[in-house]
This record gives structure tokens, sequence and C-alpha cells, in this order.
């Protein structure tokens, strides 16, 4: 190959003297004013610049190729020493470590730190002793330095994986430096992730259309590791849904309108709709998944509830309520209460979303209570209870029709005479057709753009959510029925009964609520059902399964009330119930029934019904007479108000107030009082006297003495006004438990003005009055007997208890030792045969 020929740099300008060189005042002006500017002219290095250029004016170029040579020949020396230095052992030292030297071609090197080993004489192996030099320069690519970084950081954590197990053991310090070290980094990531969701959630409240974008941002963070992070993130996300979720359901543009030219703005909105929508379908999807996790599921439902309460017509609306109606019946406290409050507001709030999720909700509680057989929480029907329905939208549709058939018939009058003057051609059909058809169009557009609700549609949607409610009740009426056996015989109460109809206390509540919108058709089966409810008594094994007193009395109650809303109506015998609330009032027992039911029935059948038959008055009076002696205070109080008022009512059974020794004057067609006849009619009570009186009126409880010595001395006369406004109920509620208050003093004054009031007879206003100041007395008292009365019952209970764990565990240790005697005896033998 020939020479090389060597191109030489440009001509440098030629030199001239500072003296020669002016300058203008506007370049001198200019510098002044921008001194900040050219602050760096005067710190510029000229001997470092210079040094490069080693090039001098009016040098021959014979002297120039000269020096280029010799360089050459000095940088391929550089290169053969390199090379030298590379056949040795050595470790290149990387770009992280040392900055590069860039020659004048441009190229990077690097220094290397060359390690010489020479072993020693006497020893095996040798040490490694370390030279640093910089003569030699290595080049590295890019990809190189890469692979190096990486293989180094590779090699430092095999480094620290294989720390020997003496070492850690030897610095038991190392170890818990370490663990502390990685909880300050999990706090510190924690914090760093709480920061960063708050500033996401202020980012979208702040301007959501142009961030709304980092709604897939909080999703990922939905994903973390740390469930404290993925339960936050999900409240984030609702709290940003809640704010910017729109007042409208959103519809996604079809083809035919993505195909068309819109501005600017509706590409926006359009392109804001969908991500909204598509990260809020996301984050349903995520509560769906972590709803069956155990770990997540309060926060889930929770989330859940609150969408559905408060964006009810926003899009995917059926897959919230098909989940909170699931767990309107769940086990969990919170869930449930959570659910139930949501139901109740969707029924309470129809306004929000027009009464479409009602329905809904409704239909797929119906459903549930079809696949679990009625074997549901209670609560899961009575947020039935919450339900309105408009009772005028029949009675508003009568003059709309009336306006629409004189419209029709004027139109109908036009037309003839129309048609009799002119026949319209082909064109005007096609005109009138077209002008129908614009008004078909005209009248959808504002239907659906007014805000106004259809009557029509609102009483077809009520009308649906009504049939569904009656579908339950009567399918919770029905299966109750199938699952009801009779009472074994000699049975006086239920005390066999188990939980197996917990639908049926708020399907009676809702029936009585509702009973005045169903349809007369199905009321004569309904009052067969309850009929069937309250009587069901009679002879069977001891397997069956009865109602409760409490729930046997509410049919009689729900029955009574359907009559009374519907009186006009139904022609009904009432008879079978009044015999089954006369065997019940024996039947009940305090600490196992409801006296609240039993008040309320008492009041609901004697006295707010009309007239009674005497036979049957008289015989209720005896019964009530009875029933005081045997319960407690606010029982007896209810049986007394109610006695009294058939007393006032049916003037002739006052004769059982009097003391022949052979019954009343007045005898029916039973001449011997039958005190366990099942009927009251052929009870014969007319035949009786009310001797029950005289002993309430020593009765521990002066409200309940002093209101039996008035009934004792109520006079026979017809003339008597009824004072009392006292009701069952009010009386069972004063002198509750809970509620009752007062102070047993059994001093002689006491005593003696007791009888003197006694002997002079107390009117009925009276008794009112003593009922009023029955609230004031001392509750210190009370509560003293009360302890002490029921002290001894639970110390009864607690002597049953301790002998039966005594019994058990001499059982266990008579076992024992038998077993132990059975155990030496095998040893026994064993030795003897050894």
């Amino acid at each position: 190959m020939g020479k090389q020929r060597i191109i030489l740099p440009p001509d440098l300008p030629p030199e001239v003297s500072e003296e020669e060189i002016q300058v203008s005042d506007e370049d001198l002006q200019f510098v002044n004013d921008n001194l900040d500017y050219a602050g760096f002219v005067s710190r510029l290095d000229t001997h470092s610049i210079t040094k490069h250029v080693t090039r001098v004016a009016d040098l021959k170029e014979d002297a120039l190729e000269a020096l280029y040579e010799k360089r050459l020949k000095k940088k391929k020396a550089l290169q053969k020493d390199e090379e030298e230095e590379e056949e040795q052992p050595g470790i290149r030292v990387g770009h992280v470590d040392t900055l590069p030297v860039k020659t004048l071609d441009g190229q990077l090197y690097y220094r290397t730190l060359l390690n010489t080993s020479k072993p020693s004489e006497g020893e095996g192996e040798g040490e490694e002793r370390t030279n640093e030099t910089d003569k030699g320069l290595v080049k590295l690519t890019k990809a190189e330095r890469r692979a190096k970084l990486k293989k180094s950081k590779k090699e430092a954590k095999k480094q620290t994986k294989e720390l020997p197990q003496d070492e850690v053991k030897d610095n038991p310090q190392r170890a818990v430096l370490a663990e502390l070290k990685e909880d300050v980094t999990a706090e510190e990531s924690f914090e760093t992730k709480k920061c960063k969701l708050a500033e996401l959630g202020i980012a979208l409240l702040a301007d959501p259309e142009s961030n709304i974008k980092l709604l897939k941002e909080m999703l990922q963070m939905c994903n973390d590791g740390n469930h404290a992070i993925v339960k936050l993130g999900l409240l984030s996300l609702l709290s940003v849904f809640k704010d910017i979720i729109p007042g409208y359901r959103i519809r996604l543009p079809t083809e035919k309108e993505l195909e068309m030219k819109v501005s600017k703005d509706v590409k926006k909105m359009r392109y804001y709709e969908s991500t909204l929508l598509s990260a809020y379908k996301a984050y349903l999807q995520k509560l769906m998944v972590l709803e069956k996790v155990s770990l997540y599921q309060h926060a889930v439902v929770r989330c859940i509830c609150t969408l559905l309460d408060v964006v009810p017509h926003f899009n995917y609306r059926e897959s919230l309520v098909e989940v909170v109606v699931r767990n309107i019946s769940s086990s969990d406290e919170v869930i449930r209460k959570l659910c139930c409050d949501t139901i109740k507001s969707l029924f309470t709030n129809e306004g929000k979303h027009g009464g479409e999720v009602t329905g809904a909700a409704v239909r797929l509680i119906a459903n549930y209570v079809k696949a679990h057989n009625c074997q549901m929480h209670p609560d899961s029907i009575q947020v039935l209870m919450s339900l309105s329905f408009d009772e005028d939208l029949g009675r508003s549709e009568a003059p709309d029709k009336d306006k629409k058939v004189r419209n029709k018939k004027y139109k109908k009058g036009n037309r003839s005479e129309e048609s009799s003057h002119l026949q319209p051609t082909d064109r005007k059909k096609s005109r009138q057709e077209m002008m129908s058809k614009m008004r078909d169009e005209v009248a959808a557009d504002y239907k659906a753009a007014s805000f106004a609700p259809d009557i029509m549609e609102r009483r077809r949607m009520q009308s649906e959510t009504l049939s569904a409610v009656f579908e339950i009740y009567f399918r919770v009426l029905k299966h109750t029925m199938q699952s009801i056996v009779p009472r074994p015989s000699g049975d006086t109460g239920t005390t066999h009964v188990t939980e197996a109809h917990p639908l049926l206390g708020p399907c009676l509540d809702g029936l009585a609520k509702f009973s005045h919108l169903m349809d007369l058709d199905y009321m004569g089966d309904l009052m067969d059902y309850l009929k069937k409810l309250a009587c069901s008594g009679g002879k069977t094994d001891s397997s069956g399964k009865c109602l409760t007193v409490s729930e046997r009395l509410r049919c009689c109650i729900i029955a009574f009330k359907v009559m009374r809303n519907n009186l006009d109506a139904l022609n009904v015998d009432l008879q079978d119930f009044f015999v089954q609330l006369y065997n019940l009032i024996l039947e009940y027992r305090p600490g196992r029934d409801q006296g609240e039911v039993l008040a309320e029935a008492l009041k609901m059948m004697l006295c707010n019904d009309r007239q009674h038959d005497m036979q049957k008055a008289a015989a209720f009076i005896k019964r009530l007479a009875t029933f005081s002696l045997c319960f407690e205070s606010a029982e007896s109080m209810a049986a007394l108000v109610t006695l009294k008022h058939l007393l006032l009512k049916n003037v002739k059974c006052r004769v059982l107030l009097e003391n022949d020794p052979g019954g009343g004057s007045v005898s029916g067609s039973v001449a011997k009082y039958q005190p366990y006849a099942s009927d009251p009619n052929q009870s014969g009570a007319l035949a009786s006297v009310l001797w029950e009186l005289n002993l309430l009126t020593k009765h521990y409880h002066p409200t309940i003495s002093t209101l039996a010595s008035g009934i004792s001395n109520m006079s026979a006369a017809p003339t008597q006004a009824y004072l009392s406004t006292l009701t069952p109920q009010q009386a069972f509620r004063d002198l509750s438990l809970e509620r009752e208050s007062f102070s047993l003093k059994s001093n002689a004054a006491k005593s003696s003005n007791k009888r003197k009031r006694a002997s002079e007879g107390v009117t009925a206003s009276s008794v009112d009055r003593v009922l009023e100041k029955a609230g004031s007395l001392d509750e210190d008292e009370v509560k003293k007997k009360l302890s002490e009365h029921y002290t001894l019952l639970r110390g009864v209970k607690e002597n049953e208890r301790l002998r039966s764990e005594l019994d058990h565990t001499r059982r266990a240790l008579s076992l024992y030792d038998e077993y132990k005697k059975q155990k030496k005896q095998k040893r026994r033998r064993k030795s003897h045969v050894s």
C-alpha cells in the first residue's frame, strides 16, 4: 500500500494585533447592556485552547507532514502497550468507576487497573498485588458497558445471598438491622403509594376531563400486594366516581355515528365518556372478584352499596343490585345492615332512578326467596315495608280518558264532514302519514327529554312491583302451611318450636300494610290461609313443628286488619279467630311469647270490634280475669283494661259481679260453667262469678289492686258512662318490666287507706289518675325487689347446671377408674404368663 495522504486542517486566520482592532460604540454599548450574558468570555482558558492548535502560520507543508507522522507512530506504540497489558492478568475498570478520556478523533477510552501476581517461593498460593497504571486505554461499546453493569449487580446479589451461616450467627445485630431496614423500606413504600393515590385523586377531582387517563393508574394500584393499599385504592376510586359520574346514562356512539364528522368538543366528550365507562366497568369487575375474598368483603360491599345509593341511574346498575340483594340475608350483621339500608334507600328515593331499580330489586328478592325455600333472614323481606304505591293513579286517568274519547269523537265528526266535501288524493294521504310520523317522533323525543314521569309507565311498573311483593308473601304463607304439623296431644304450648318460619313475621306485617291494594279475588284465599295458620293445633306425634303463640296471634290480628280495610267488599265469618284468641290466652307464657302482640290482639279483636254476643263477651271476661291472676303486672294490666272495656260495653255481663251462690241471675244455654271449654259460646261463663277480682284487690302492684277494686264496685246500672280512654297496648307499655316503677310499703296506714278507697268505690276517672301517677313511684325499690326475685331464679338454674356438671364428672371418674382396673388386670395376667 502506498503512503497515506494526510488531510491538513484548514488555514488559521491571520494574526492581528490588539492595537489594530477597532470596536465600535454600538458594540460597547451592547456588551455593557448585557454583561450578565458576556461574563463567560472573561473566564475562557486561552492556554488550553491554543494547546490543541499546534499549527503555526507560515509553516511549510513538508514540516506538517513530518509532524503528523510522528504522532501516528506514538499512537501505534500506545496501542501495542495496551495489547501487552491485556495479555497480562488484570481487571478492567468500568465506566461507572472512572471517567472516560476523549481523544482528538472523538473516541472514548477508559483506563484499566492491572493486578499482577507473582507467587512466593515458600507458599503454595501467592498473594495478588495490584498496581494502578494509567498507561493503557481500553475502548468499550455501549452494549458492553450495559452487560458489564448487569453482571456486576448479579455478582453483588450472589455475594449477599451466599453469606455463611456462621457469620450471621456470630453477628445477630446484622440480622436485626436487616429486618429493621426491610420494615423501614416497607413503610416508606406504603407512604409513597398513599401519597400517589391522593395526588391522582386530587388531580381527577380538579379536572376530570383532562386527567381521565389517571383512572387506569389508580386501577393498577388496586392490584398491589399490600392489602391496605388495595383497600385505599378501592375507597379512593369510590370517592372519585361519586364525584365525576354524570347525571345520565352514557350511551356509546354507534358505527354510523362514529363515521360522521363532528366537532372537537364532541370528540373530546366522546373520548371522556368512553374512557370513564371502561374504567367504571373495570372497577366493578374488580369489586366482583374481591367480593368473594373475606379480607376485602366489608370494604367491597361498602363501595357497591354506596355506588348503588348515590348513582342508581348509571350504567351497570343491574350488577350492583344483584350483589346487594344477594347479601341482604348475609350472616355478617355489618354487611346485612349495609345492604338492607341501601335497598330501603332505593325504595324511598325513587326519583333518582324513576322506579325501575325498585321493580328489579323486588323481583330479585322474590327469586332469592324461592331459591332458598323461604329460609332467609327476616330482614330480607322486612325491607319491603319501605315500599310506597300511588293509590290515585287510577283516579287521575279517568278525566284524561274522557277527554281523549271526546277528542276522538270530535275528530271523527270533522273527518266525516271533510270526506263528504272532498276526497283526499294519494298525495294528500302520503302527506298525512308523514305528518303523523313526525308527530309520533316529536312526542317520543319530548317524552325522553322531559323530567316528568309518564303516568301510565309508572302505573305499569308499580303494578309489576306489587304483584312481585304479593308473590313473596303468598309463597311464604304456602311454605308455612306445608311445613306445619299440628301439635301433639297434651301440649299446651309450643315448646318444641324451632325457627322454621323466619319470614312469617315480616310477611304478616306486609300483608297488614298492603292488603288494601290486593285484588278482591285473592282475599278469600288469604283469609283461608290465615285461618289455617291460626288454627294450627291438633293431635300428632311430637316430631311436628308448630307456630308460636305470638305468630298465631299475629294471624288473628292480620285477619281483622284485612277485614277492616275491606269492610264493604268482604263477608267473612270471624268466629274461628275468636275461638283461637280464647284458647291462646291460656297458652300464653310471659318469658316465651311477646306481650305487645297479645295486647294488640286484645285491642283489635275485643276493644275495637262491634258489639259482641253476651255469651262470648262473658266468656272472655271470665278468661281474662283468670289470666290476670297467673301472670305479671304488665299482662295483668292489659287484661284488666280489656275486661273493664267489655263490662262497660256489655251491660248485661255485669251480672258476673253479683255474689249469688248459684252464679249470676242471667244464665245462658249452658247451666254450669265449663272452664276448659275451647269454644267461648259453650263455656257457660254467665253461670259463674268474678271471684278473681277479690284476689286482685290484694295485688302487690297498687295500680292493679286499685283497678280491680274499681271494677268489682262497678254498678250494674246501664247509665254509667265509659270514662276511661286507656287501651290494652298503652297499659302494657306503661307497666312493662322496663318502665314499671313502684314502691311496696306494707304499713298499716296505707292498707287501711286502701280498704277505705275500696269500700267507698273508685270511679273510672280515678283509676285513670292512678295509672298516670304510676310513673312517679320509687324505681330503686322496684329494681331491688326484681333483682332478689330473679337472683333466686338464677340460683335455681345455676344449681341445676352445677348438678348436671357434677354428675357428668362423676361418671367420667368412674369410667376412668374402671379403665385403670382393667389395665392393671391385663398387666397382672401378662406377668403371670411370663
